[in-house]
């Protein structure tokens, strides 16, 4: 299947243009709305977002990543191979932590292509149309389109921490993820923000309503909530917003 990522909201053509555009080159492969409410014009965020969201992917599958602010200068179209799945997408850090965290068969690095296919009409603004959806395209086909090696460390954010200690999505809830991998966070670890300090609970449920708190998320991050409430308005975060960690 082909799955979309992206920061273009439904509203308005793009997501349907992006549907368009597969199933005219890859008809029949079913393509998945992911997520496009991914952090806009913020792709370190949308990035870390990203290796998390796409872990339990089925092997095979093609993510079609667009996180663009930069469309249309010099930054490089990406292709990726990283846990059995491919990725499509803007050489600007939003694919660098996927390729740091999913080794390939047999614990083999990911491996990266900078995409030198071009189409016949490629406009400005929307080469998630123009570009990207169709080498998604032929990869979900098993067909290659004209690309070179690039070395994982030239990536854009290949020097990026291991873990980001901000906020980088808000649900619709309210409910803050964070860049932490939760797994990777002691026991009685407490997240700091603003004068808050916030200890680990199980689920909603175990804290009072009204009470803030975090949790491991379904994705492995460390998320911040509000039972009943939200987090994004009662502890005033955004995407982007520094949390702090300590142990206890």
């Amino acid at each position: 299947m082909i799955l979309l990522y992206t920061d273009f909201g439904i509203s308005g053509p793009y997501v349907g243009q992006l549907h368009a555009v597969l199933a005219r080159e890859a008809p029949g492969i079913p393509v998945v709305d992911l997520q496009h409410d991914a952090p806009r014009f913020d792709p370190k965020a949308a990035g870390y977002l990203l290796a998390a969201v796409t872990e339990d992917l089925p092997s095979g599958s093609v993510v079609l990543s667009v996180v663009d602010p930069g469309v249309g200068t010099e930054r490089t179209p990406l292709a990726l191979q990283a846990g059995g799945l491919s990725f499509v997408g803007p050489d600007n850090g939003l694919l660098a932590l996927v390729a740091r965290r999913k080794p390939r068969a047999g614990g083999l690095p990911a491996s990266a292509w900078q995409i030198d296919w071009r189409p016949e009409r490629l406009s400005a603004s929307f080469h998630g149309r123009d570009l990207f959806a169709p080498v998604a395209a032929m990869l979900a086909k098993r067909r290659v389109p004209a690309a070179r090696p690039m070395a994982l460390d030239a990536l854009v954010g290949a020097d990026w921490p291991e873990q980001l200690a901000e906020v980088v999505y808000l649900d619709g809830y309210g409910n803050a993820m964070t860049g932490l991998k939760a797994a990777d966070l002691p026991a009685g670890t407490q997240l700091c923000v603003g004068r808050h300090r916030l200890k680990r609970a199980e689920t909603f449920g175990r804290v009072a309503p009204g009470e803030a708190f975090w949790y491991a998320n379904a994705y492995g991050l460390a998320e911040i909530a509000v039972n009943r409430g939200s987090a994004g308005h009662d502890l005033g975060l955004r995407i982007g917003s520094p949390i702090g960690i300590e142990e206890t």
